[in-house]
């Protein structure tokens, strides 16, 4: 009987020095879920990577709204983008779709 209460003593032991030995490093994460830019920058990105126009162009005017609640400035220049992106030929989309979504990136720094 001597033998077993030891046992689960030391075990009760181990286990608590383990515990004690393992801190949790909290640390505190931002995520931004209210950027009005984020849907524009992923249409424009699937055009630069290809894709035609499709009925999602009837969401640019939505796009624009969104992101003039926030940056004017950027929200004029992608509705004078997505008004380009709209008069151009297949062929010149990826391209102007890049150029426009370089312009419309937040700032770095």
């Amino acid at each position: 009987m001597f033998r077993s209460c030891r046992f689960v003593l030391v075990s009760a032991v181990a286990l608590g020095v383990v515990g004690c030995n393992s801190p949790v490093k909290e640390e505190q994460i931002e995520i931004k879920t209210n950027d009005p830019l984020l849907l524009p920058r992923s249409v424009l990105q699937r055009y630069a990577d290809g894709q035609t126009l499709g009925s999602e162009v009837t969401s640019f005017p939505k796009m624009v709204e969104d992101v003039r609640a926030t940056d004017p400035a950027r929200a004029d220049m992608l509705e004078k983008g997505l008004e380009e992106l709209q008069q151009s030929s297949q062929d010149e989309l990826p391209g102007k779709a890049k150029k426009l979504l370089e312009q419309i990136q937040p700032p770095t720094g």
